[in-house]
C-alpha cells in the first residue's frame, strides 16, 4: 500500500473527490501563470537604461551676446540640459529680456532658474535637483543700483 492509499484511507476521501480537488488545484495554478508571466512583461517595461541617465546630466555653459542666443540656451533646456548663463558681457536691458525668456521656458518644462553671481543664472530642467545657497557679498551700492 501506497502512501497516497493510506492518505486517503485515512481522510476517508474517495478516488473521485481526490480527483476532483487535485484538478481544480491544477486549473488555479494554470490560471496564475499567464497572469505572472504579464505582470514581468510590464516590469520589463519600466526599466530604464542607466547609460541614458548619464548621457542626459550635461551642464552647457553659455555667455550670449545678442537676446536671439536665447533660444539657443532654451532649446539645451528642452533636452534635459542645465544651462550656467552668464550675462555679464550683454547690455543690461538684453540680459533682462533673456532672463524674462528663459524664466518663461524653465517654468514651462518644470524646471528651476536661480542667480548664482552677479549677472550668472543657472538653469536646470526637472530632472536637475539643486540643493543649496551661495551666500552673495554685494556692497550697498550695487543693492540699490541692482533691479534684478
Amino acid at each position: 500500500m501506497g502512501i497516497k492509499s493510506k492518505f486517503k484511507t485515512f481522510f476517508l476521501l474517495d478516488e473521485d473527490e481526490y480527483d476532483y480537488e487535485e484538478e481544480k488545484f491544477e486549473e488555479e495554478y494554470e490560471e496564475k501563470k499567464p497572469m505572472k508571466s504579464q505582470s514581468l512583461s510590464n516590469s520589463k517595461q519600466n526599466v530604464v537604461s542607466l547609460q541614458s541617465v548619464q548621457k542626459s546630466s550635461k551642464m552647457i555653459l553659455v555667455e550670449p551676446r545678442v537676446y536671439a542666443e536665447a533660444q539657443e540656451i532654451a532649446d539645451h533646456l528642452k533636452n534635459r540640459r542645465s544651462v550656467l548663463v552668464n550675462l555679464q558681457r550683454i547690455q543690461h536691458d538684453q540680459a533682462k529680456r533673456i532672463v524674462d525668456f528663459l524664466s518663461g521656458t524653465v517654468y514651462a518644462i518644470g524646471g528651476d532658474i536661480q542667480r548664482v553671481g552677479d549677472n550668472i543664472f543657472l538653469c536646470t530642467p526637472d530632472n536637475v535637483e539643486v540643493s543649496g545657497n551661495i551666500s552673495e557679498f554685494l556692497k550697498e551700492e550695487d543693492l540699490s543700483d541692482s533691479r534684478w
